[in-house]
């Protein structure tokens, strides 16, 4: 089964913010497709190897609920995942998020 749901990845510096859009992998954990907003990759490099860099975490949504969870990077490939606990997790609180009744 391929179910792959668009999140919002957050990469968090010191004084700043980068906003990206992307694919969560409900099966592996992978994270694809990032798409920066207002941030230029080539340039600027990967917002987890800049000096003031705190931490990454995805914001999954839906009827005006959110649900946020953690993002490991791997600054070497520059790839962007969930680990298997984390998913796991995830998928439950996905699972409420997606069948809870608007207003509910």
């Amino acid at each position: 089964m391929d179910l792959q749901l668009p999140i919002v990845v957050i990469d968090e510096m010191a004084e700043t913010v980068v906003k990206s859009n992307a694919l969560l992998d409900l099966a592996s954990g992978e994270i694809r497709n990032v798409q920066y907003e207002d941030y230029d990759l080539a340039a600027q490099g990967l917002p987890a190897l800049a000096e003031d860099y705190e931490f990454t975490c995805g914001m999954l949504s839906n009827g005006g609920r959110d649900v946020e969870f953690r993002i490991e990077v791997d600054a070497l490939s520059g790839k962007y995942s969930v680990t298997a606990s984390e998913l796991l997790e995830l998928k439950g609180r996905a699972a409420k998020l997606f069948t809870q009744r608007p207003g509910g």
